[in-house]
């Protein structure tokens, strides 16, 4: 593994863990209200995507795809007519040309599907109001887990057969998540773990969703987009209770623009220098990272259950993950 691929997975990692502490810094300071700290991240996340994709040739999908698989002759032919060096924006000389075509192609939203971009805003809403009362690192533990248990389910589902010691280590990982749930002194609060949960769930169908298009990059941009249409009811629903500062402004561009929108782009990049185990294990890191991350800017407690709950929960994960790579 170079250095650069290090850097790249070490950063991807530090922006994904972020996102939570981010969003928890500007709702527990009350400098934006949820709805609208949903909205600026999902705005800010589609504009910094789609100006990485036009400005970096390699990012964009070549040829315009249908969901039948068919392909659009008219854009293909044109593409190939040009250098893939004349369609980067990043050029004193800038081609207008193609600007327009790379533009028409992310526009279009045929690597994306209004179901991405209806988990993807139901993702978004869900973590944002969740962090009302959720700690950091709880939140993105809960996350982690439902989304790990989200696609594993529909792995088994799907036919896929697990050893005896995956089953263990999806028991682990249930029985972990179930444990940091009940009643208790330090339980975390009810309403906010549910809809960490329904985000989790979310993300894991975003996921599942992910696996069949033909360029992550800019599939994810376009389904910010959708998912940018769509967040503009929610900021409807929730006017009369909208309540923005520029810090919390602040806080939701860094987390839609750097943390979400960058922070992707990075992961993208390195994922397929990895292997699957690693990128899948190297994941199990943001829980962590994102209690780290709350003990230091927001001097949030380790409780001995939120321990416990994340030793079972990332265990049981890194068991099924691991063991499935070695059969």
């Amino acid at each position: 593994m170079n250095f650069r691929l290090i850097v790249g997975t070490f950063v991807a990692m530090l922006a994904f863990a972020g996102n939570s502490v981010l969003c928890r810094l500007a709702l527990e300071q009350d400098s934006i209200d949820p709805a609208s700290f949903t909205s600026v991240r999902l705005f800010s996340g589609a504009l910094m995507l789609s100006i990485l994709l036009i400005s970096i040739p390699k990012l964009m999908v070549q040829k315009t795809a249908f969901a039948d698989n068919r392909t659009d002759s008219s854009a293909l032919n044109i593409a190939h007519e040009l250098d893939p060096a004349e369609l980067s924006v990043n050029k004193k000389s800038v081609n207008p040309e193609a600007f327009l075509i790379k533009s028409a192609r992310l526009f279009s939203l045929r690597q994306s599907s209004w179901a991405g971009g209806l988990s993807l805003f139901v993702y978004a809403a869900g973590f944002s109001f969740a962090y009302i009362t959720l700690p950091a690192g709880t939140g993105a533990l809960i996350l982690f887990a439902t989304v790990q248990i989200t696609m594993l389910s529909h792995a088994l589902v799907k036919g896929s057969r697990f050893s005896f010691g995956q089953w263990f280590g999806f028991a682990m990982a249930l029985v972990g998540l179930v444990y940091l749930f009940l009643p208790g002194i330090s339980a975390p609060p009810l309403l906010g773990a549910v809809l960490m949960v329904v985000a989790g769930i979310a993300w894991g169908v975003y996921s599942i969703l992910g696996k069949r298009v033909l360029n992550p990059s800019q599939s994810t941009a376009e389904n910010f987009i959708r998912a940018s249409i769509i967040t503009l009811l929610l900021s409807l629903v929730f006017i009369n209770s909208m309540s923005i500062s520029t810090q919390g402004i602040l806080f939701a561009i860094a987390s839609g623009a750097i943390t979400s929108g960058i922070g992707y782009a990075i992961w993208y990049a390195v994922i397929p220098l990895l292997k699957a185990a690693s990128s899948a294990s190297l994941q199990l890191t943001v829980p962590v990272i994102a209690t780290v991350g709350g003990v230091i800017w927001l001097g949030e407690e380790v409780s001995i259950r939120i321990a416990l709950a994340s030793i079972s929960i990332l265990g049981g994960v890194a068991m099924v993950i691991l063991l499935s790579k070695r059969e």
